[in-house]
């Protein structure tokens, strides 16, 4: 058994620490983190996977937007099985009274219990009533099974809006003829599960919009200009952007964005509700994303010399005649 000696026990510890500080990964990303906004009926239904962001993104973490009721889909679930059970019931009470009455009929044929029970003529009237009596099981047999028809069926559980894993019918954006050369990748569709409004297509022109609202946000909340950030954001993504600059300039710094480049982007879905439309994209970008002394300019987060790449999903919204606005942002 090696012993240390006194003293080295500690030199030991302090360079393994060392090392362990050497060796891990500082973080070089002064971005926000968490997600916020509104994707209206969907806000709190995690977004379709997509190939640029192929994790299940989680839903909508701060939102503005009312939560639906807890207990509603469970009330849908519970309404579908008493119909069913009902259903069932009326089923096996038909069955067990046919089954009685058949029962029953036959018997007291058999024994004598009818009209006739001894001799020959008691024979003939036996088989008649046995007649007589299977022609009545028949008609009711034929009555209960048209209420059984006639019966609505059971609302079911796990409707359009509860289903997952199937895709929107004839979900195909517009395709560009000879798209020009841009820093996006390929805008594609998507699968995403079929939920609250109907698809809509995302053109090249939408496509356009998006990215020259990623790089405009992206320098407007740098520049901390609230009038730019007003106007390409709706009031509650602009309330949490003017929360965290409030939050920035208390601390005494000031987050710099610079450089933002579109590396990837993809429809992950895209939806009306009503006159307004929704569109959620999948977005890897990089940018130089660092937090500064608001006095000294020195750099205290992130790395300046090093872009990061980053994956987000942004939702963007478009009113009648209005142009698209931001409204939620997601990690991915």
């Amino acid at each position: 058994m090696i012993r240390l000696k006194k003293g080295t026990f500690g030199a030991v510890s302090l360079g393994l620490a060392a090392a362990v500080m050497l060796t891990a990964p500082m973080e070089a990303d002064a971005r926000r983190k968490g997600s916020f906004g509104s994707r209206g009926a969907r806000t709190y239904d995690a977004p379709a996977a997509t190939n640029v962001a192929p994790r299940q993104t989680a839903p909508v973490q701060r939102s503005m937007t009312e939560k639906p009721p807890a207990g509603a889909a469970a009330t849908q679930a519970g309404a579908g099985a008493a119909g069913a059970a009902a259903t069932a019931k009326r089923g096996g009470m038909a069955k067990g009274l046919l089954g009685g009455l058949l029962a029953g009929g036959l018997i007291g044929a058999l024994l004598g219990g009818g009209l006739g029970a001894l001799g020959g003529a008691g024979a003939v009237m036996a088989l008649l009533q046995i007649v007589l009596i299977g022609g009545l099981l028949f008609f009711l047999f034929r009555m209960f099974r048209r209420r059984s028809a006639a019966a609505p069926a059971p609302a079911m559980a796990g409707g359009p809006h509860g289903a997952t894993g199937s895709a929107f019918s004839g979900f195909q954006p517009q395709p560009a003829a000879a798209p020009a050369p841009t820093p996006m990748g390929g805008f594609a569709a998507a699968s995403a599960p079929q939920q609250l409004g109907e698809d809509i297509a995302i053109n090249d022109a939408d496509r356009r919009d998006f990215e020259r609202l990623l790089m405009e946000v992206q320098d407007a909340f740098s520049s901390e200009d609230f009038a730019r950030l007003r106007e390409r954001t709706t009031p509650e993504v602009m309330s949490y952007f003017a929360e965290e600059l409030s939050q920035n300039a208390t601390a005494g710094r000031r987050n710099s964005v610079a450089g933002t480049r579109l590396l990837d982007a993809e429809v992950a879905e895209a939806w009306n509700e009503g006159p307004v439309d929704y569109a959620t994209i999948a977005m890897r970008y990089e940018s130089i994303d660092v937090m500064l002394d608001r006095s000294t300019g020195d750099v205290v987060e992130g790395d300046p010399s090093r872009p990061t790449d980053v994956t987000e999903l942004w939702t963007f919204k478009r009113e009648p005649q209005g142009q698209w606005r931001l409204s939620a942002i997601q990690e991915a």
